[in-house]
């Protein structure tokens, strides 16, 4: 199940891995609040595939529009990157277990982890509009440079920005929403060198190479091991 949520942006879903032949979690620019029976924990930005292998069972999460979630978390997005912690370890123990207790016994853990991030989001001054501009820019497939002159900022300025918000550079976020332009036009059957050329690459073969390098597969693969419903949300590392 996955829906668009009441929060601005962001997207809530739930699901029950199999466990077999998981299909890899790409690189998106987002980070995740996760509910795992008696467990909140934090995906963080990944700057390349992660594939599942933590226990079974319900997942539930709030994934949130790139850049937002650090502001509404506390915790600049690079601290993050490509990890999993447990939410206890950067909220305070207490309160994450109210919370834990609270989506355990909620008839529906998806509604009550969307009205946490409701609640942090009320209570957190809005994203820098900025940031949003930024993601619209790089995701039409503007240069980086370019962006940032239309931004106003300098180089040194957008990386160190684009660090905090998004977990890594102008650049690699450029290079992650390429891969997702990509993506959307190939689950849709567009033929790949069709896909390459409308999302950005200089050929196929470019479009190969950065599918090779951040999902860790082939495009086809890739997309063979999909559900219906394209990329599975967010899991975190077996911390078992």
């Amino acid at each position: 199940m996955e829906r668009a949520s009441r929060l601005a942006g962001a997207v809530v879903w739930s699901r029950r891995p199999s466990g077999a032949g998981a299909t890899p979690v790409l690189p998106d620019g987002c980070m995740d609040l996760l509910w795992h029976e008696g467990r909140l924990l934090v995906a963080g930005p990944d700057t390349r595939a992660y594939v599942p292998a933590g226990p079974s069972g319900r997942w539930a999460g709030v994934r949130f529009f790139p850049g937002t979630a650090p502001a509404l978390l506390g915790v600049p997005a690079h601290e993050l990157r490509d990890r999993r912690p447990e939410l206890a370890d950067l909220w305070p123990a207490a309160e994450v277990r109210r919370l834990t207790a609270r989506v355990d016994a909620a008839a529906d853990p998806v509604t009550a982890l969307e009205d946490i991030a409701l609640e942090r989001a009320a209570g957190t001054p809005p994203a820098d509009p900025l940031l949003r501009a930024l993601v619209a820019a790089l995701d039409a497939g503007r240069p980086v440079a370019a962006t940032a002159d239309e931004l106003g900022l300098g180089a040194r300025q957008l990386h160190r920005r684009s660090l905090a918000a998004f977990g890594y550079g102008p650049k690699t976020l450029a290079r992650v929403l390429r891969l997702q332009r990509a993506l959307a036009l190939a689950r849709n059957g567009v033929p790949f060198a069709d896909t390459a050329a409308r999302s950005g690459y200089a050929d196929q073969a470019h479009l190969a190479r950065d599918v090779r390098e951040l999902a860790g597969m082939p495009l086809s693969e890739l997309l063979g091991r999909e559900g219906p419903s394209g990329t599975p949300g967010q899991l975190p590392n077996d911390t078992s």
